[in-house]
């Protein structure tokens, strides 16, 4: 099961996936060319919840899709420091969608 995890460090924000660096996916759509972000909603948070969900889904389109919900419910409220897991991700992504059903 995969996991995320941001920090703040001396050297700016780090994003990593099981341990690796996270890819930002700039080739699926560049909000910003200034790297992640969190705790607020913008074009910074908004990259990293398309990497995110990119990473986590492996499907590109449906990560576009739900990206921009994705950083307003989650993203936009995480932490300094912060963990996520798959499960995590799937509990999100399946209040997004429950809640935008009639």
């Amino acid at each position: 099961m995969a996991s995320y995890e941001g920090a703040r460090t001396i050297d700016g924000v780090q994003v990593l996936a099981d341990g690796e660096p996270l890819d930002p996916r700039t080739d699926l759509k560049r909000f910003t060319d200034r790297g992640f972000e969190w705790t607020y909603e913008g074009v910074e948070p908004a990259q990293l919840a398309l990497a995110l969900l990119a990473h986590h889904l492996g499907d590109d389109a449906k990560a576009l899709d739900l990206c921009d919900a994705f950083m307003r419910r989650i993203i936009a409220n995480l932490d300094n420091d912060w963990e996520l897991t798959a499960a995590d991700i799937d509990k999100a992504l399946a209040e997004i969608d429950g809640g935008s059903k009639p």
